[in-house]
C-alpha cells in the first residue's frame, strides 16, 4: 500500500488567503460587507457568528478604535472630480502655461497624471443591509 506524502496543514492560513488578491482584503484589514454577511445561508451565519464572537472574547481587552470604511477604487488621477482629487490628497490647478496641473499633498507636482493611479472615494455598489437579503450566485456544478 502506498502512502502519498503529506503536505503540512499552513500554520498562517488567514494570511495566506489574505496575502493573494482577495475581495475586501487590505495589507492591514479585512472588510466583510455586512449586507453580504447577512444574505449567507444560515448555518454560514452561525458559523460566522462563532468565530466573530470568538475573536471579539479573545481580543477584546484591547483598545479597539472606530472605523470609517470609505468604499475606494484604484481611478486615474484626470479622472477624478474635485472631491475625489481632495479625500485622496491631490488637487489641480491651471498652471503658468494654462494647462490643468496635478499636486500631490505636498503640492508636489505628478509627473504624468494621466498615467497616475490613486485610491479614490466612490459611490459603493453594493446593497445597503437595509436593501434586503442578496441572493448569493449559484455554484458551479460538479
Amino acid at each position: 500500500m502506498s502512502t502519498e506524502p503529506s503536505t503540512p496543514a499552513s500554520t498562517t492560513p488567514v494570511a495566506d488567503y489574505l496575502d493573494r488578491p482577495a475581495r475586501g482584503a487590505t495589507e492591514d484589514h479585512l472588510v466583510v460587507p455586512r449586507s453580504l454577511a447577512q444574505s449567507m445561508p444560515l448555518r454560514w451565519q452561525q458559523v460566522f457568528v462563532g468565530l466573530l464572537a470568538d475573536l471579539h472574547d479573545a481580543y477584546g481587552d484591547l483598545p479597539w478604535p472606530d472605523y470609517r470604511v470609505v468604499p475606494s477604487r484604484w481611478e486615474l488621477l484626470v479622472d477624478l472630480d474635485e472631491e475625489q482629487l481632495a479625500a485622496a490628497g491631490y488637487h489641480a490647478d491651471l498652471g503658468p502655461d494654462g494647462d490643468l496641473e496635478y499636486r500631490d499633498a505636498r503640492d508636489e507636482p505628478v509627473a504624468d497624471p494621466a498615467a497616475h493611479r490613486v485610491l479614490a472615494p466612490v459611490d459603493d455598489p453594493l446593497p445597503r443591509p437595509s436593501d434586503g437579503r442578496v441572493e448569493p450566485r449559484p455554484a458551479a456544478p460538479l
